[in-house]
């Protein structure tokens, strides 16, 4: 359990390492914009991502 769990931890810094190391003047816009919209639209965004991330998630495990 513990290994997944790093394993999946190692895999969302990579994909979060991505942005900046590949586009940083384009990850800096994009944090520029987010920062400027209001608290509901962010909690929006990130709701629809942690449920994103679950299906996925369900979808790949029930498959195992």
């Amino acid at each position: 359990m513990s290994q997944t769990f790093w394993l999946a931890v190692g895999l969302v810094l990579i994909l979060e390492g991505l942005g900046p190391l590949l586009a940083p003047r384009g990850w800096r816009k994009l944090i520029s914009q987010l920062s400027n919209q209001d608290d509901q639209t962010l909690r929006r965004l990130g709701g629809c991502l942690v449920v994103a991330g679950g299906v996925i998630a369900y979808l790949m495990f029930s498959r195992l």
